[in-house]
């Protein structure tokens, strides 16, 4: 669900890593904080805000790398809502809209090199060894990759699933999707070992 650096230059482009995820990290607490509808409800319309000051082409891109959340959201809330809970459905729902949409906003305008050099920073005030400092950068920049990727390949597995059959895929896409995210592991590892990375 969250996208890769967008190519399209925005203001937020210019600002520095830490700068923003000093401001996602206090947005996603004033996020799990926050109890109040109307609270929660101003906050994804600011994050909806923040990707339309970037321009509609950039706003379209952002907003389609949530689609898939958007389905998940809309699963958890209707669970809720028949468990009795109606406000705390809109609660889940706008939570996990607001924190996803805001993260992906720093992803899409953050370049994963700013990204390894902020965790590298960061741990090395912790005093963390250079050879974990590398690993945990590495790690993070490569679960960032990945979810994008993984986002896109169970989409066209589910699109292959439907021109196929005309049951809906469900947890029937669960294991090929296991399968696949094994296999670009392996890949990516062996490639890394090949260049003797870590």
């Amino acid at each position: 669900m969250l996208a890769l650096s967008s190519d399209i230059p925005t203001w937020a482009h210019r600002l520095p890593a830490g700068r923003k995820f000093a401001a996602l990290f206090g947005a996603s607490l004033a996020i799990a904080l926050a109890r109040s509808l109307p609270v929660q409800g101003a906050i994804l319309v600011a994050a909806v805000a923040l990707y339309l000051s970037c321009g509609p082409a950039f706003a379209r891109a952002g907003l389609r790398a949530l689609r898939g959340l958007a389905v998940i959201a809309a699963l958890i809330g209707a669970w809720h809502w028949l468990m009795g809970a109606p406000e705390t459905a809109a609660l889940i729902v706008l939570r996990l809209l607001s924190a996803v949409a805001l993260a992906n906003f720093v992803t899409m305008t953050t370049r994963l090199e700013e990204i390894t050099a902020l965790v590298d920073r960061a741990l090395a005030a912790l005093r963390t060894p250079a050879v974990l400092r590398r690993r945990l950068a590495l790690a993070i920049a490569l679960t960032i990759r990945f979810v994008p990727v993984l986002s896109d390949k169970a989409t066209r597995l589910t699109e292959a699933w439907r021109a196929r059959s005309p049951r809906r895929a469900s947890f029937r896409i669960v294991l090929p999707m296991a399968i696949m995210a094994i296999d670009d592991a392996e890949q990516v590892a062996e490639a890394l070992r090949a260049r003797g990375g870590v």
